[in-house]
């Protein structure tokens, strides 16, 4: 470097080579202070030459903006042109990109994203990095505008090795070697692209391992997969208007989407669009049946945002309307009538569509009253479960079905399909004496029951002396997850936005107990895992290696909004469902804990680790250190006990 600048090599700078700029690793601060900039381009390059590296050359990767600074320098330097001037005479006039440059002329400004104010004004058609506008707004870090259409015809020549229409703008060889995979100290970078580092979160999951790419502080992206032969090109205005605006993980979402819609489809069994199955909850079977079963009734409706029929009417709606009955009360679970709290003690309500009360059942208490139920007869639950042993919502269930046992109540389930199956059984049973309200009763993790199912086994097997009546599903088989009953998606609860989230959850949820974020906060809880100290290559290096069915591991960085460390970035893995069928979700929440356990027995924190798990044995042995196959072992006796006990309050084939 310190050739074609030699003031460039003071204090320590001399063997600083342009790869190492290229690609982070030159040991530069990330940015010096703003105030070198504000007496001209003159001086800033000469405090710039003035800096001391904070790093040895070659061994960190610190991504910084004075790298690119310095390089549109040794660009002037060689050149005799700015950077603004040669990418012009190189490589946007040849590849006729027409509405890109430096400092946009007057008639393209109104054309451009605003940003932030400046000055009392807002910036718009002017370089929103403040060392960029100080630098006359060209500089080598920042500044560049442009359109869609104009990089879609850069990233087509960078697909077709630096050839477009006619022109060739770089060399095969040039492009290989600018977009090959470099070794740094946090992942791989290309000459300056980005390719798997802390900065890649707005990569596609699904994107080769020679995709390359890149983002902008305002809110764009590129990436450009070869493999693929397919670029994503993402433009927004995310800072505006106040710079708080985050736009990386979308950006990501749409790559994976990107790539997923031109790969060769897999053959599966699903029935083809003309055999989708009409499948009816029990609210739908009710609904048909005119509420016969409810006829005469004084009801009670334990219910959320869930109780839905299948053209999306609430439960509520339809039983308040019906003629044939008298809803009298309303009762809610954890997060609410409507699911969107999420606080730790939930108050009674009014109902704003019938005025009826609505009787908190994750408040002060967490089952009825008998005020609450007086003047009633019977009690109807319907709340989509997701199958899950500690998933609050059964607990509910089973607390309303003792007050109605003590009331003299009958206890009516409209029945829903279990999201992951009714074939889905997997992990430890609960020991006994463990129960709490997120283990209600001795089940696996995975118990594969639908909730109508689940009331008749504990009635059955705590001895809940109650009229209990399920409204059963019609049309569903036990193998059908969710998706192929063509229903309606409703969030169960804030943090499970997904059917992917409800297939995950009960392998990734294990360890919410513990000091690791489980992605709440995020865009996709339970589809991410991470935490500080976590060394986010290594871990998912460990996890690939063990080679589970039906899932694959991204190495990522991300930063909850709130939550366990909020605002915090976070080491970890993007947990990619590759095949729902092969899941095998328990075993993935195993394979986590055993990682975790080798790689950072002094960071993670497993006093509470048990308290999900409730499995005493099974506990020890991820703490012992035993593979996830001798871990698995401990918990088939008790699993095969309860296939017994299970088999005998099934409904469905």
């Amino acid at each position: 470097m310190a050739s074609y600048i030699p003031e460039f090599a003071a204090n320590g700078k001399a063997e600083i080579t342009i790869q190492q700029l290229l690609t982070h690793q030159s040991g530069l601060i990330p940015d010096n202070a703003l105030a070198d900039y504000q007496l001209g381009v003159e001086e800033a390059f000469r405090r710039i030459h003035a800096l001391k590296p904070i790093a040895e050359p070659g061994t960190k990767f610190v991504y910084s903006d004075v790298n690119f600074i310095v390089l549109g320098a040794v660009i002037k330097t060689i050149s005799g042109l700015d950077v603004d001037q040669f990418s012009q005479q190189y490589i946007f006039g040849p590849l006729k990109m027409q509405e890109t440059g430096f400092c946009p002329p007057e008639q393209l400004r109104p054309r451009t994203a605003p940003t932030e104010q400046r000055d009392g004004r807002w910036m718009q058609g002017e370089v929103h990095d403040p060392r960029a506008f100080l630098l006359d707004g060209v500089a080598g870090h920042a500044g560049l505008f442009s359109t869609a259409d104009d990089l879609a015809r850069y990233a087509s020549m960078m697909l077709n090795s630096g050839h477009l229409d006619d022109v060739r703008i770089l060399k095969p060889e040039t492009v290989e070697k600018m977009t090959r995979a470099y070794s740094v100290s946090s992942g791989l970078r290309g000459l300056g692209w980005d390719v798997r580092t802390g900065f890649s979160s707005n990569r596609g999951d699904m994107m080769s391992e020679r995709a390359f790419g890149h983002g902008g502080f305002t809110g764009t992206g590129i990436w450009i997969d070869p493999e693929n032969d397919l670029y994503v090109i993402f433009l927004s205005n995310r800072v505006h208007p106040d710079g708080k605006g985050s736009v990386n993980s979308l950006i990501g979402r749409i790559g994976t989407i990107a790539v997923a819609s031109i790969m060769q489809p897999v053959e599966t069994n699903l029935p083809r669009p003309d055999a989708t199955p009409v499948v009816l909850n029990g609210i739908d079977v009710l609904q048909r049946d005119n509420f016969t079963a409810l006829q005469g009734c004084r009801v009670g409706l334990i219910t959320n945002q869930t109780g839905t029929n299948r053209q999306g009417v609430s439960t509520v709606s339809l039983l308040h309307q019906a003629a044939n009955l008298d809803l009298r009360a309303l009762f809610s679970p954890e997060h609410g009538l409507q699911g969107q709290l999420d606080v730790a003690n939930i108050a009674d309500a009014k109902d704003g569509e019938t005025g009826l009360t609505v009787y908190s059942l994750y408040g002060d208490s967490r089952r009825p009253s008998p005020d609450s139920l007086d003047g009633l007869d019977t009690l109807v639950f319907d709340i989509q479960d997701i199958g899950c042993r500690f998933y609050t919502y059964p607990s509910t269930m089973g607390n309303a079905m003792l007050a109605a046992a003590e009331s003299g109540l009958r206890f009516v389930v409209l029945d829903r399909v279990n999201p992951l199956g009714g074939n889905a059984v997997a992990g430890p049973v609960l020991d006994a004496g463990s129960q709490s309200f997120v283990g209600y009763h001795t089940v696996p993790v995975q118990h594969g029951m639908t909730l109508g199912e689940y009331a008749l086994l504990i009635k059955n097997e705590m001895k809940i002396d109650v009229d209990l009546q399920v409204i059963p599903i019609e049309g569903w088989k036990r193998h059908q997850t969710f998706d192929e009953c063509n229903l309606r998606w409703i969030n169960p609860s804030p943090n499970m936005r997904s059917l992917t989230q409800a297939l995950l959850y009960p392998g990734v949820g294990l360890l919410e107990m513990t000091n690791v974020s489980v992605g709440r906060g995020t865009d996709t809880p339970f589809e991410v895992l991470g935490a500080p100290w976590i060394q986010e290559l290594e871990l998912t290096a460990l996890l690939n290696q063990a080679g589970l069915p039906g899932v694959r591991f991204v190495p990522i960085r991300f930063t909850p909004a709130s939550s366990r460390y909020a605002q915090t970035s976070c080491g970890g893995v993007n947990i990619v469902v590759t095949n729902r069928k092969q899941l095998q979700s328990v075993r993935v929440g195993i394979e986590l804990m055993s990682a975790l356990r080798q790689l950072y027995p002094e960071h993670w924190d497993t006093t509470h680790m048990n308290r999900l798990l409730a499995n005493q044995r099974v506990s020890e042995a991820i703490l012992a250190g035993e593979t996830t196959d001798f871990v698995e072992s401990l918990w088939l006796e008790k699993l095969s006990e309860f296939e017994k006990r299970r088999h005998t309050v099934l409904l469905y084939d």
